[in-house]
């Protein structure tokens, strides 16, 4: 899930930045050691948007530089258990698939994209359906659910796990496959107790 989270911290401005306005100098610190973090309790930094910097800063002994306190919004992304997710696949290998869910990649191992017998065909990056001849290639994107997150709490790599073995998830076109059947059964109105017993006699 994305969201905008507003975090606080000190940054030290050093004096080759002194010719540049605060803000954009604060701006350049704070986008050079949060983006691409990976925090446990926020999950990926994505972008920061906006800095407050409080323009009285300190300095300190034998430091040519001033420190100065800063709160700052950040583009964030956690991925949460259950949590429905659209991606795109990027990557197939002989055990699955890797789809890119906004910044990061979750791997939808061949056990949990359907019931069927598949088959990865890694050189034409294809999974190969048995029986229902249906395929998922670099570049499909599908709806999916995601099982597992593990982030860690200095992660440099997250691991997110995702199914598609329930209703209404998996490629694009298998949804509107499933919802074509499902509105198709439910569009014949059923037949009133009199009808049926006139049919019958």
């Amino acid at each position: 899930m994305f969201s905008i989270s507003t975090l606080g911290d000190v940054v030290r401005i050093p004096p080759s930045l002194f010719g540049t306005t605060l803000k954009k100098a604060a701006l350049n610190i704070l986008k050079e050691k949060y983006e691409s973090m990976i925090n446990s309790e926020l999950g990926y930094i994505i972008m920061i948007l906006d800095a407050k910097v409080e323009e009285m800063g300190k300095m300190v002994a034998g430091d040519g530089g001033t420190f100065h306190k800063v709160e700052f919004d950040a583009l964030t992304f956690y991925p949460k258990l259950q949590e429905i997710v659209q991606g795109e696949i990027v990557d197939i290998t002989d055990f699955g698939a890797f789809v890119r869910i906004g910044p990061t990649d979750a791997l939808l191992h061949l056990s949990q994209v359907m019931d069927d017998y598949l088959k990865s065909d890694v050189k034409s990056g294809m999974i190969l359906a048995n029986q229902s001849g249906r395929t998922l290639k670099v570049g499909s994107t599908l709806r999916a659910r995601i099982t597992a997150v593990s982030l860690g709490k200095a992660a440099t790599m997250g691991k997110i796990g995702i199914t598609c073995r329930q209703p209404f998830l998996g490629a694009n076109e298998w949804i509107t496959e499933e919802i074509k059947k499902t509105s198709g059964d439910s569009s014949e109105p059923e037949k009133s107790a009199k009808e049926a017993k006139a049919e019958a006699s």
